[in-house]
């Protein structure tokens, strides 16, 4: 499969996807709406093509996300990957690619969604939080869930040492469910994502 990983930071989780060699892809653009994001440098330094185009020079999210579709028409992409790509996707970008955008959230959903959500976890006093890879639809964080993994909460625990906990499982997580995606084990059945037989 031609994927794009779409990034807006430091790009651990855009790493962990390089690292893990997934036979089933070929990522052929790392994408960025910031043009200081770190992932871009982890981009480059794997000879990965790299676009990047600012939000801020768009008026509505929906004229943003035009111009993303036109920058993506000549890759023929199969996925596109979120990786810590802090943008809420229009229906504009989300109807152009159904059923081929993923991304993953540090909650188990439909617990926890949107940002903040290891601080709304502790502040709810959940004694387990975890990861969420799930394929993107037009709400936030409410597309069908493809693999879940679970975290637990201590006592002592504070926001970055469970953010810290949450990072080493995301970077497990994130190239299996990819895998899965991309080698056409999984299909959907209602809101299931579901193993061929």
């Amino acid at each position: 499969m031609r994927v794009a990983i779409f990034a807006s930071g430091s790009g651990t989780n855009l790493q962990a996807i390089i690292d893990a060699q997934i036979k089933t892809i070929e990522i052929v653009l790392v994408f960025s709406n910031k043009s200081d994001a770190y992932a871009i440098e982890r981009a480059k330094n794997h000879n990965l093509a790299v676009e990047v185009i600012d939000h801020k020079y768009f008026e509505s999210r929906e004229d943003f996300d035009s111009e993303i579709i036109r920058l993506l028409e000549p890759y023929n992409l199969d996925l596109i990957i979120l990786a810590g790509y802090m943008r809420i996707l229009s229906p504009v970008l989300v109807r152009a690619y159904k059923g081929k955008i993923i991304n993953i959230h540090p909650a188990l959903l439909p617990s926890f969604p949107g940002i903040n959500s290891t601080r709304q976890a502790l502040e709810y006093g959940v004694k387990y939080t975890g990861v969420t890879v799930h394929f993107v639809d037009e709400g936030v964080d409410t597309g069908p869930i493809i693999l879940q993994s679970i975290v637990e909460i201590e006592d002592r625990d504070t926001e970055e040492s469970v953010l810290e906990k949450i990072h080493k499982v995301e970077h497990q997580i994130y190239p299996e469910a990819i895998a899965l995606v991309s080698s056409d084990q999984i299909e959907l059945k209602g809101r299931r994502v579901v193993k061929k037989s």
